[in-house]
């Protein structure tokens, strides 16, 4: 698949929504030095003094340091990058990692539900919560951008066979494409995006903490925890 006949836009997002699990404690090792190139020597440093300290920080040889961001969230905007998931995502084949984000929040709360619930059913889980973070970041660079093209992307909007979007996101990326802006499939009128690149994000920032509660079948509601 092609990526010749995908327009670059300027995609100016301030904010666009981010929702992950809350797993630990966040780490600011990233916001704390200013020189990318320098942040190797500061995890060893710390890793002698914290064993999770690699776990949360990741793999950052799969970033260049050219790619690398600093400054306020700058470790909530490196984490998908250093912790890719290897059985890949709708524009990844498993070997880099895509920060994904939608313009809403609204639309980032039906794409988290959607892949939570395909998890969840998989693994025949019993009723439970899951405790999830809200983030904000702004987004601005300029992208691929496929909105609008359903036809002719149709499959790549595919929203169950990821194939054709895997091959287009291994293009783009070879081409060190900053992102993609694509369509919803999840949600009516939607917008998200895949970044490849993290130098188009910045100050991602805490917004609330969510509790989606699983009862056996799917996620049945949404409420937002407060701390």
């Amino acid at each position: 698949m092609s990526h010749n006949t995908i327009p670059i836009h300027p995609i100016v997002w301030k904010p666009c929504w981010r929702i992950v699990p809350s797993r630990f404690p966040s780490v600011d090792l990233f916001e704390r030095v200013a020189n990318p190139s320098d942040w190797e020597a500061l995890i060893e440093l710390e890793a002698l003094t914290n064993d999770r300290i690699r776990d949360a920080v990741g793999d950052l040889t799969l970033v260049p340091v050219t790619d690398r961001v600093t400054g306020p969230g700058s470790t909530r905007i490196m984490a998908p990058f250093t912790h890719h998931n290897p059985t890949g995502s709708r524009f990844s084949d498993g070997t880099y990692g895509v920060f994904y984000a939608g313009r809403e929040f609204e639309t980032a709360l039906a794409e988290t539900k959607y892949h939570r619930e395909q998890f969840l059913r998989n693994t025949s889980e019993e009723s439970t919560q899951l405790e999830m973070d809200a983030l904000t970041v702004e987004l601005n660079g300029e992208l691929h951008d496929i909105r609008g093209m359903r036809t002719t992307y149709r499959a790549v909007y595919d929203p169950n066979d990821y194939s054709a979007g895997m091959e287009l996101g291994r293009e783009l990326h070879r081409i060190h494409s900053y992102g993609l802006a694509y369509e919803s499939v999840r949600h009516e009128n939607g917008e998200c995006t895949a970044v490849f690149r993290p130098l188009v994000l910045k100050n991602c920032r805490h917004a609330k903490y969510l509790l989606y509660e699983w009862d056996g079948q799917r996620i049945s509601r949404v409420v937002e925890r407060i701390s």
